[in-house]
């Protein structure tokens, strides 16, 4: 048995997995992301280890297997920020995560001092630069904390503070150094990069970066009474949440093309070599099966589902008994209005964030067009549905390479509904991997890679399949929504000058 770590930003799961990759029992616990001022998104380093060592046993419990069992335990969580420690391994301050947007204006700043800083960013790492990345946060601590990196020994990401505190060891994994922003030529920390932001003083706090399929270390003595597992159990570094999510999906080979639907809306694919088009836009990470994984990011996924039921669908909320009996009755309700929203559009940027695909624009906002008297909250409702899966097509239209399917994971991915809008949006076959825990089952297939149980990423996949729930575009609905997509961008294009104006 292995068992999967998958520390989101505001849930931290746990599940138990066979080596052929049967899920077999899972546990969760939300954490608090904390907004100690606008726009500022931190978290409590001893409060997510906390909660991991709550799930972990409940996991075990809810799959009828003892610690003694576990083989290997793999760890994934959400990427970048800045998780510093001092020379004890204990928490200088409160995490900052990837969602933070306090370093904007430094950005902004080191922009103008600076002639063509975001594309030199972007040349390196193959990504946008945005907010919550390492490097322009340790800059921005460095100029407005500077006692928090002065106190700081070694600077750490969510999962690698997990494993720090399971087997006393500290590294980084290509994955996550190549977004902070570094080389994703070399899958390494970048010192180019470093004297960018002015941080070479600073080097010194990254540990190193290892194979993400490689071993951390082992279970300490000390925390097996807590996590209920036995001393000396394998833990493997892992990969930054969207590798692992990519990966428990079954996206390993070039060409294969996979949505991650959550807070974020990531629409990925992978590739054999780095792509840096179209440029400027985008992420792009290293992939541990040996690849990149090129991306285009929407920042407000399903938190414009979230906005939209706390604002306009508070009674169905209160009347609905749960979330599946909620969404059941808000989907009858979109499917009144019809394609197109009855001329409602939705564009999905209601992150602070702004959008980094298909344009950079940190000040873009959410918008809804086309609004009468006449439109009642199912158009609103049909417009978001819509907008998110506009959004997906969107992603997949500036990537330059041809794609006959994609794959859907995460919370969208769940509606039948939802799926079949996404395949006759996007006009593309929309499979659905039959699984829950994708980020925690990733992490388990690295970590049976990492102790022999496979002799690579790409077999340890290739031997625990997934079934698939397909959906087929038809052809009438996606003239329909043909249609609405060239308004959808017209849209965009036009706010374009307000954004930047």
């Amino acid at each position: 048995m292995i068992l999967g770590i998958d520390a989101g930003t505001s849930l931290i799961k746990a599940a138990v997995f066979t080596l052929t990759g049967e899920e077999r029992g899972a546990a969760g616990r939300e954490t608090r992301v904390l907004n100690p001022q606008p726009g500022w998104a931190e978290t409590d380093m001893h409060a997510v280890w906390d909660a991991a060592c709550a799930v972990i046993p409940q996991a075990l419990a809810n799959a009828g297997v003892r610690g003694d069992e576990i083989a290997a335990i793999g760890v994934t969580g959400q990427m970048v920020g800045a998780w510093l420690v001092d020379s004890d391994g204990q928490p200088v301050r409160p995490a900052i995560l990837w969602s933070d947007g306090r370093a904007q204006g430094l950005i902004e700043r080191l922009s103008a001092e600076q002639p063509g800083f975001l594309s030199r960013v972007f040349d390196s790492s193959g990504s946008a630069m945005q907010q919550g990345c390492t490097l322009p946060v340790l800059r921005w601590l460095l100029e407005n904390e500077p006692q928090t990196p002065a106190r700081a020994r070694h600077l750490l990401c969510c999962k690698d503070w997990i494993i720090y505190k399971l087997t006393g060891t500290m590294q980084l994994d290509p994955s996550e150094v190549s977004v902070m922003p570094g080389s994703a030529r070399a899958r390494d920390i970048s010192p180019a990069m470093l004297e960018l932001f002015g941080l070479q003083a600073l080097r010194g706090l990254l540990p190193a970066t290892k194979p993400a399929e490689s071993i951390a270390g082992v279970l300490l003595p000390e925390v097996v009474t807590t996590v209920g597992l036995r001393a000396g159990t394998p833990v493997v570094v892992g990969a930054g949440d969207v590798l692992a999510t990519a990966i428990g999906a079954g996206a390993v080979a070039p060409g294969a093309a996979v949505s991650l639907l959550g807070t974020n809306y990531l629409n990925c694919l992978v590739t054999a070599e780095p792509i840096f088009e179209p440029r400027d836009v985008g992420v792009m990470f290293c992939h541990p099966a040996g690849g990149w994984l090129r991306a285009m990011l929407n920042v407000s996924g399903t938190t414009s589902l979230d906005w939209l039921i706390a604002q306009f669908f508070a009674p169905e909320r209160a009347a609905a008994a749960s979330d599946a009996e909620l969404f059941a009755m808000l989907e009858a309700m979109a499917e009144t209005s019809g394609i197109g929203a009855r001329g409602v559009i939705y564009l999905p940027y209601l992150s602070a964030q702004g959008i980094t695909a298909p344009v950079y624009e940190p000040n873009a906002r959410a918008q809804f067009a086309g609004l009468t008297l006449e439109h009642t909250r199912a158009d609103m409702l049909r417009a978001v549905y819509e907008g998110l899966a506009l959004s997906i097509r969107d992603g997949y239209a500036c990537i330059p390479a041809e794609i006959d399917e994609i794959r859907l994971t995460g919370g969208t991915a769940r509606s039948d509904f939802f799926c079949q809008m996404a395949a006759d949006v996007t006009g593309k076959r929309v499979l659905r991997p039959q699984a829950r825990e994708f980020g925690a089952r990733g992490a388990a297939l690295l970590a049976a890679v990492g102790i022999g149980a496979y002799a690579s990423i790409s077999a340890a996949v290739a031997a625990t399949p997934l079934q698939a729930h397909v959906f087929t575009p038809v052809a009438e609905r996606m003239a329909a929504y043909d249609a609405v997509y060239a308004r959808y961008v017209r849209l965009r294009e036009a706010l374009l000058t307000v954004w930047r104006g």
